[in-house]
């Protein structure tokens, strides 16, 4: 079970939402810079990095700040937030990340999404963001009437680099991991894509309970967490050694 600290961008810094909800914002620290190097510092093998700004623009905003995270870090990010053409991709893969995070467009353009994965094989990770397991987008600000389930299955096959799933109304409240959002993760890992937790990760407990879940169904390969490590609920260290203990 990787565990991967996220780091969310709004306005060149690292923040927290609740929920999605720009209204909802915590700035935890003005330099992402130095909250990566510490994440690596304590154990972390990977960061998430989500560009909010991009996702309510519906490009890329602070990719240069993207650019400086992953020179910093040492180690493979992820990336996501507004990625809604090929130019995004690229700019993005070019700042260096390693996988980039598509989400609203998978929705809505599903031919561009094929021919994108096809053109990034192993590039492109699938990021399903839901409330009450449907589909949200445009920044979670619009619920679609599309299940994650469904969604996902349209891209059964291709060569995803990860199925990112986040449950919305989890995200950023430091109440746990629920077993309707562990039942979700489960069913799509057993469509064969590797599937990442978002959302709820407070405790060690939460990371050991995905860990058994992951024993079952050995696609669900790691947990994002967020603001638990920002408010001290939870550790990278305490994160990973439950992980690996389990």
């Amino acid at each position: 079970m990787e565990i991967i600290p996220a780091i969310d961008l709004r306005d060149g810094k690292c923040v927290r939402l609740r929920q999605g909800d720009y209204k909802q914002e915590t700035i935890f620290s003005k330099d992402p810079v130095i909250v990566a190097k510490r994440w690596v510092a304590e154990g972390a093998a990977r960061l998430h990095l989500v560009d909010l700004d991009g996702a309510r623009a519906g490009e890329p905003v602070n990719h240069a700040v993207i650019r400086s995270i992953v020179e910093a870090a040492g180690v493979p990010c992820q990336a996501g937030g507004g990625v809604r053409d090929e130019d995004s991709i690229r700019l993005l893969l070019e700042s260096g990340v390693d996988r980039v995070i598509v989400g609203t467009q998978a929705l809505k353009q599903s031919d561009w999404f094929r021919a994108m994965v096809t053109r990034f094989p192993k590039q492109i990770a699938l990021g399903i963001d839901a409330r009450d397991s449907m589909v949200a987008t445009e920044g979670w600000l619009d619920v679609s009437k599309t299940s994650a389930l469904e969604l996902a299955r349209n891209y059964a096959g291709l060569e995803i680099a990860a199925v990112i799933y986040t449950n919305i109304a989890n995200d950023g409240m430091l109440q746990g991991i629920d077993d309707w959002t562990i039942s979700d993760l489960v069913q799509l890992a057993d469509l064969g894509f590797s599937v990442i937790a978002s959302g709820g990760v407070t405790t060690a407990d939460d990371v050991r309970r995905l860990s058994i879940a992951a024993k079952r169904q050995p696609n669900l390969v790691g947990a994002i967490v967020g603001r638990a490590l920002y408010e001290g609920t939870l550790t990278v260290a305490d994160a990973v050694a439950t992980g690996r203990a389990n």
